[in-house]
């Protein structure tokens, strides 16, 4: 952000998604805050100091907690700072959970839509500019569950090493840092929904990939735009137990899409795609955006602002020339991850040219934003000065790339070894997305109790890489007790760390650097999940060939490729069968290796995250986030 640090603000969480009948309901806490009596004090009051929530207004380089802010003590209040309470802000969460888990439904849904999608448009050939409009525009989520044999192996590698980028995440920040959140968001979302709308009524298989762009342009500022609102509106000593309903809930968004998309393929034999092409599936956002519109229209947002920019000075603050060089950075780097070992071998003139150009590009695009300094710079460099912030950062990459690839892998291991459907599939993740609500709530309501994240980020690492090593040890034969007992492990230690990064990267960030730092936070994330999904399909691919040749040597590998993460079944002799299963569970094993190995790393990184009581920070100054 480029705004003067001298100008405070509040810091933002990191949202999530759910259907507001929860986020209405399951944390009883919002509701209690207006039933009250006098004589007790509010869990959210309508007015709060600074001081009291005892933010840091410490620049990117600080490395240790202001204490000499001023005298407030957390128990006074500063009339200054504004945060809205009681059902407004239960209907603003709400609202804010609703958009956010349409986006992750709508990254995820299409899974079970694609096969549909390519046979209505006879365009098997487009399967992978599905994803990939969507997310090299904006956000998209892990894809949980693993379509159908149709497009086999190779497709749907391409779909989803697509998801999660996030190219478009820096320059939305650089936007909420100048324009009202409010606003801002408001746009983002009529551009998301504007996409949905061009899906729905899509007639030709380019009109859908041009809308699959359009919606990923829109949830490119959503994400980053909920957690600016929540910035303006929940106090950072009770945004822990908030961060951890929003992200919870929201993973409920990616195991639901497929869940409906299968349970309508297998039980009504519904099309995706009726007689004139028309994909009822995307009309599900457009009512759904126009309530949340609504009340946010509506609901009186604190605006952290102090004087935001008339919309022609907008576009000299943006850092244009940033975005030009930065886009296509991370456009070739990750189409050449894309293309690598998939469409053109990786020592391919393609390939390593795509590299290349990355590299150059990545370098000038980091001269240049030394050169615009941290207030113009739109991903400032100062923000990585700091020691709790660049190692959360790098804690919020690994954290995220366990999810990722362990999100991906589960379901293969049940579809293509255990042969379930892709509904049932999505039931036997449950136990992992469960845990992981749970312990998402849990952890963000201890941390706001008791004032320390670093606790949560450490339990978190550990328990989840005992969870993925016991997953290593999954064979064909495995009981229900086992893989379900293992996946709540897993499911609990991510719960428990997945918010604690960004916790710590609003605490010691600059409040007014808050839009751009998050950003940022959220970019590397989804970036290095990408990175390490691809590492996870070579090991997979790689290790199922040996393995093929080691436990069914009879059946030809290339076909097993070709037929896809269930479809093999239909090829292989039934003689064959076990060693072919065989073969699958090891490879996934060897996934989980990796696994185990970023949860170490994610471990001994997290001990550096800081030592630091979100309770007690001084109160930040006056001003804009």
């Amino acid at each position: 952000m480029n705004r003067d640090t001298s100008r405070g603000s509040k810091e933002l969480p990191r949202p999530s998604m759910t259907a507001s009948s929860q986020v209405l309901t399951a944390p009883p806490s919002l509701a209690a805050a207006t039933d009250r009596k006098p004589s007790e004090k509010p869990l959210i009051s309508s007015v709060h100091s600074d001081a009291e929530i005892s933010e840091k207004p410490a620049d990117y380089g600080s490395h240790e907690a202001s204490e000499d802010a001023g005298d407030l003590t957390t128990d006074q209040v500063d009339p200054d700072e504004e945060y809205i309470t009681g059902i407004k802000l239960i209907l603003v969460l709400a609202a804010l959970t609703f958009v956010v888990f349409l986006m992750l439904l709508d990254g995820s849904i299409i899974t079970t839509a694609v096969p549909e999608i390519t046979t209505a448009f006879n365009s098997l050939s487009d399967v992978g500019w599905y994803g990939a409009a969507y997310s090299l525009s904006g956000y998209v989520p892990p894809i949980y569950v693993v379509w159908n044999s149709l497009e086999g192996m190779t497709q749907k590698r391409r779909l989803t090493n697509f998801s999660n980028r996030a190219a478009l995440q820096p320059f939305a920040g650089k936007l909420y840092t100048h324009l009202r959140s409010k606003q801002t968001f408001l746009a983002f979302l009529f551009l998301f929904e504007i996409g949905s709308l061009i899906c729905a009524v899509a007639k030709s298989s380019d009109v859908f990939i041009v809308g699959r762009a359009v919606a990923g342009m829109g949830s490119a500022g959503l994400f980053n735009g909920a957690l600016t609102i929540i910035a303006a509106t929940v106090p950072l000593q009770r945004r822990p137990l908030i961060i951890g309903i929003l992200i919870g809930i929201s993973n409920l968004g990616l195991v639901i899409g497929p869940l409906i998309g299968g349970a309508f393929t297998e039980f009504v034999n519904w099309r995706w795609y009726n007689n004139s092409h028309t994909n009822a599936g995307f009309y599900i956002n457009l009512p759904i955006g126009g309530v949340v519109a609504v009340l946010l229209v509506l609901i009186h947002i604190p605006s952290k602002i102090a004087t935001p920019l008339p919309l022609l000075q907008v576009p000299s603050h943006l850092d244009l020339p940033g975005f030009v060089l930065f886009a296509p950075a991370a456009i070739m780097f990750l189409l050449a991850l894309q293309f690598g070992g998939s469409e053109h071998p990786w020592n391919s003139s393609v390939v390593i040219g795509l590299f290349v150009g990355a590299g150059v590009t990545t370098a000038l695009f980091l001269y240049w934003e030394y050169k615009q300094g941290d207030d113009e710079a739109m991903m400032p460099l100062g923000l990585f000065k700091s020691r709790i912030v660049w190692i959360s950062c790098v804690v919020g990459a690994l954290t995220m790339s366990i999810t990722m690839v362990s999100s991906y892998y589960l379901p293969l291991y049940f579809q293509s070894v255990k042969g379930a459907t892709p509904f049932q599939g999505g039931v036997d993740f449950l136990p992992t997305i469960l845990s992981q609500l749970v312990f998402a709530v849990v952890s963000g309501a201890l941390v706001g109790k008791l004032g320390y994240y670093l606790p949560w980020a450490v339990f978190g690492a550990a328990v989840s890489t005992i969870g993925t090593g016991l997953i290593s040890t999954w064979t064909p034969s495995t009981n229900s007790a086992s893989w379900i007992g293992y996946q709540v492990l897993l499911g609990a230690g991510r719960g428990a760390n997945m918010q604690m990064h960004v916790i710590a990267v609003q605490a010691n960030s600059a409040p007014s650097r808050l839009p751009v730092a998050m950003a940022t936070l959220i970019f590397l994330q989804t970036f290095g999940g990408a990175i390490f999904l691809t590492a996870a399909e070579v090991i997979f691919s790689e290790g199922l060939g040996n393995n093929l040749a080691k436990y069914a040597p009879a059946v030809d590998a290339k076909i097993i490729l070709a037929a896809g993460g269930t479809g093999f079944r239909t090829v292989v002799p039934k003689a064959e069968l076990p060693g072919v299963l065989m073969a699958y569970s090891k490879s996934i094993n060897e996934v989980f290796y990796l696994l185990i190995g970023l949860g170490g790393v994610t471990f001994g990184m997290a001990w550096g995250m800081g030592w630091v009581d979100i309770r007690k920070k001084k109160g930040e100054k006056k001003g804009n986030v």
